[in-house]
């Protein structure tokens, strides 16, 4: 695997992403000045192929690009305005679901967040793999994370300008971990790589793009928005605080799902990692993450918490698409594996 090779362009899947992957192969921005292809109105944008794809192709110009995109694009304001139309597509999608930004005292976020964290009630991933999983349909599972696992830290690494003090400080000790304390072959990016050779898939950045549903692209495609813009770093608190909450008890499970399925030590490490360091960076993400962020910014408590429950919807759209696919027998990728493997 060589680590400067880009992941190649998507295929489109519409008007919309058709137009943005025009222009970033044919390297023209001029194509995006007459045509600003807008989202039908009644269109779920957190399932809509063609949209998750179009911000999904737009947000990886801010990490590894594509082959032969040159960097300008990253700020094209053509592209840019493109960009925003569907964020606030999606903005607007999630309020319809999770709801608007709510009034919340400062002093409650941290509560309101552990009840949050609590209270899922819906079908879990890591509780199917445990029990009922097939070494199958975890390759499908690290296919679907892979999206975001492989560039794992990344995006919540952008909020680190955006905060002060003890937030600051509690976010780089969050990242320090993630980056493998400064040492390459512990990164957990790089971690996950181990598990997906040792499943037998393609560990390479980007590998799997086409085959990503919207459901899964649109868990990427939120924390970067969170990430990339500087009025949502309280959500983008919220989605580090949640997801580092609730962490350990899932990881514990894929490990011993890969355990069930006669896997060793090297492809269970990047779970057994977390499941150690979760444990402490949940204490350190309520702690000192968010109360450490309030105390700076007291108001803006409603969007960290809007910011946990939009996470909290787009994990369990793509946890009930991958159940229901399998549960009907069917792949829950849009080319299976078994496909890609017989054409290469």
């Amino acid at each position: 695997m060589n680590p400067a090779v880009r992941p190649a362009l998507p295929q489109p899947r519409g008007p919309v992403s058709g137009v943005v992957i025009d222009a970033l192969r044919r390297n023209h921005p001029g194509v995006l000045r007459s045509a600003r292809p807008l989202v039908g109105e009644d269109v779920d944008v957190l399932q809509d192929d063609d949209a998750q794809l179009a911000l999904a192709c737009c947000y990886e110009l801010h990490f590894e690009s594509f082959a032969g995109v040159d960097d300008s694009w990253e700020w094209d304001p053509d592209l840019l305005t493109i960009r925003a139309a569907l964020e606030q597509r999606f903005v607007h999608r999630l309020e319809d679901t999770v709801g608007p930004t709510p009034a919340i005292r400062a002093s409650a976020v941290v509560p309101a967040l552990r009840e949050l964290a609590a209270s899922a009630n819906g079908p879990s991933l890591s509780q199917h793999m445990e029990r009922n999983g097939t070494v199958e349909q975890m390759r499908e599972f690290c296919v679907h994370r892979s999206a975001y696992q492989r560039k794992e830290a990344d995006p919540h690494t952008f909020l680190i300008p955006r905060l002060r003090g003890r937030a600051k400080a509690a976010a780089v000790t969050i990242q320090h971990d993630e980056y493998g304390q400064g040492v390459t072959g512990a990164m957990h990016c790089e971690l996950f790589a181990e598990t997906m050779q040792a499943l037998g898939l393609d560990p390479a950045y980007g590998a799997y793009l086409e085959m990503l549903p919207a459901t899964t692209l649109a868990t990427g495609n939120l924390v970067s928005m969170f990430g990339l813009h500087r009025g949502w770093r309280g959500a983008g608190v919220g989605h580090l605080a949640l997801f580092e909450m609730t962490s350990v008890t899932p990881m514990q499970r894929y490990s011993n799902a890969l355990a069930k399925f006669g896997f060793g030590a090297d492809a269970r490490r990047f779970y057994d990692v977390h499941v150690e360091a979760d444990a402490w960076h949940e204490q350190v993400a309520q702690q000192e993450l968010v109360r450490g962020f309030l105390d700076v910014e007291p108001t803006q408590g409603g969007t960290v918490l809007f910011g946990a429950r939009a996470l909290m919807e787009v994990e369990q759209r793509m946890t009930n698409a991958l159940l229901d696919a399998w549960h009907a027998g069917r792949s829950s990728l849009l080319t299976p594996l078994a496909r890609r493997r017989a054409a290469s």
